[in-house]
């Protein structure tokens, strides 16, 4: 499977969904069937879809936008549409909770892969892998930008221990403008978000075990790090569904 540099997502939701016990699967099947072309059909564009290993009942993905304005036309057009009408109350009978979602702009913007076609039940042998997210909650009165010491600081340091993180994101400023759905706003909101992929999970421990050996990231890198955090960093340990696109 191909993957291709793009420009296309300026905008980039990371939508968190809290699902009814046993519900994950389900909701992925309605998905990948109803909800990945449509989507894209009508201006946005669907980066992944994912199951959290950590946390059984939540389903992860991500959704992009060229702008704020093209968000707003082509989610009124989806959620007043014919498709979410019919499959609206079957999807939401999955759902606890749809409103951890976070608005971001890309610093390192995700490549686009290809995706299986539709019926696709099983990740291509060629493609699996797990992806990683890990979320940095910045303190409200912080740099306005995180990333140049994510750029000089962290990311070496991540990358000498196995860690290579193919997209990075932080807090998009703008108002939401589609209020509809409800988004994680305000300074006290804000974060830097980065993405890395891994073979499989023991891959990605060995990472993690390698960066807590790396004298110069407990003795330098990590304080520079926790004096911009306002709460624990938050990681997402992710396995893509049948019908995301290739990882990087």
């Amino acid at each position: 499977m191909q993957l291709t540099s793009t420009s296309c997502c300026n905008i980039v939701e990371l939508r968190q969904y809290q699902l009814h016990p046993g519900q994950r699967d389900t909701l992925i099947t309605i998905f990948d069937r109803e909800f990945v072309e449509t989507q894209e059909a009508l201006g946005m564009t669907l980066l992944g879809q994912f199951r959290d290993i950590d946390r059984p009942d939540v389903f992860t993905w991500l959704r992009g936008f060229p702008d704020m304005e093209s968000r707003a036309a082509s989610l009124g057009s989806f959620y007043d549409g014919p498709v979410w009408a019919k499959s609206r109350n079957e999807a939401n009978a999955t759902m606890v909770a749809w409103d951890n979602v976070r608005l971001l702009r890309p610093v390192l913007a995700w490549p686009l892969g290809d995706r299986p076609a539709p019926g696709a039940t099983a990740v291509p042998t060629t493609d699996r892998g797990i992806v990683v997210g890990t979320i940095y909650p910045l303190k409200p009165r912080g740099p306005s930008s995180f990333s140049e010491l994510f750029e000089g600081s962290v990311a070496p340091r991540l990358a000498a221990a196995g860690a290579h993180p193919f997209a990075t994101f932080e807090t998009e400023p703008g108002v939401n403008s589609y209020p509809r759905l409800p988004v994680r706003e305000g300074e006290r909101e804000r974060c830097f978000a980065w993405f890395a992929r891994f073979a499989d999970v023991a891959a990605y421990e060995r990472s993690i075990t390698r960066l807590g050996e790396d004298v110069m990231w407990r003795s330098e890198v990590i304080g520079r790090l926790d004096a911009h955090l306002a709460a624990p960093v938050e990681v997402l340990r992710l396995e893509p569904t049948a019908r995301s696109r290739a990882l990087p």
